[in-house]
């Protein structure tokens, strides 16, 4: 079986930038199919554009842009790509950054694959660092990284404990819609009341029901920007928002710049 070594992925890599303990491709998938093979270190890999489907020792998936998953070291997968263009951001960990943040993997066995939206904004944030690539953007990035490994903890501490059914059917809903429903709407689907849905939201999501949708939202605006195929008024109205200079704020505010100016960093 094939072993990957550090910043080895199969594809062409448009930029890799490597910073003390990481290294960050921005990469297109060129191999119709990828056999059994595993990497010398974990890492994180986020579809940006296209299709995957991956299979690991437990379970399979069909990827679409978007997902979001993280591969712990030595952890053997295949791959196969549908026949369009297809491009992943992977960052890739080594042993002395965890030690030298006094972090484990050892809670991630395996293969994760990650829907929290709240670690897709933050995975978004680590995209445009690594585009800066400034001598601020490592410190930058090891904070990012930092706060994904406490968000999953938080999340794995949760899925530990005995959740309402109500908390899997309403992430099932809003991943489905892209939060295209008012808190009141979900709580009338829901059959729970909508002061009960607010206090509790935070607990199981880790962030505030507006804060989730924003993500959400924002996410799916990253995603149809990088297929530089739509105008940002198209990506605007298309991801929920009430105009233009709504979306500019909610993006501003997330990020810290503007979409146009996202766009040029990330194209």
């Amino acid at each position: 079986m094939n072993e990957l070594k550090k910043g080895e992925f199969f594809g062409q890599h448009y930029k890799k930038s490597t910073f003390e303990g990481l290294v960050i491709t921005d990469t297109e998938y060129t191999h119709e199919r990828v056999d059994w093979h595993y990497h010398e270190n974990p890492y994180f890999t986020y579809l940006l554009q296209g299709k995957l489907y991956e299979a690991n020792k437990n379970e399979d998936y069909y990827l679409e842009p978007g997902a979001l998953l993280f591969h712990n070291w030595q952890d053997a997968h295949q791959n196969i790509k549908a026949p369009e263009y297809t491009r992943g951001f992977h960052v890739e960990l080594n042993a002395d950054w965890f030690e030298k943040h006094d972090l484990s993997t050892s809670e991630l066995e395996g293969s994760l694959q990650l829907k929290n939206p709240l670690l897709k904004k933050l995975m978004n944030n680590i995209l445009l660092e690594s585009r800066i690539s400034d001598t601020h953007s490592q410190t930058s990035i090891d904070l990012l990284l930092i706060e994904v490994m406490n968000v999953l903890k938080y999340q794995g501490a949760v899925l530990a404990s005995k959740k309402p059914k109500w908390v899997s059917d309403l992430n099932a809903l809003m991943l489905e819609t892209n939060g295209d429903y008012s808190l009141t709407e979900l709580s009338q689907l829901l059959s729970i009341h909508p002061v009960h849905l607010s206090r509790e939201f935070h607990k199981y999501f880790g962030t505030t029901f507006g804060q989730h949708v924003r993500n959400l939202k924002l996410n799916k605006a990253i995603l149809l920007m990088c297929t530089k195929s739509y105008s940002l008024t198209e990506i605007c109205y298309a991801c929920g928002f009430y105009d233009q200079s709504h979306f500019i704020g909610a993006f501003k505010s997330a990020y810290g710049i503007t979409p146009s100016k996202f766009l040029k960093r990330i194209s």
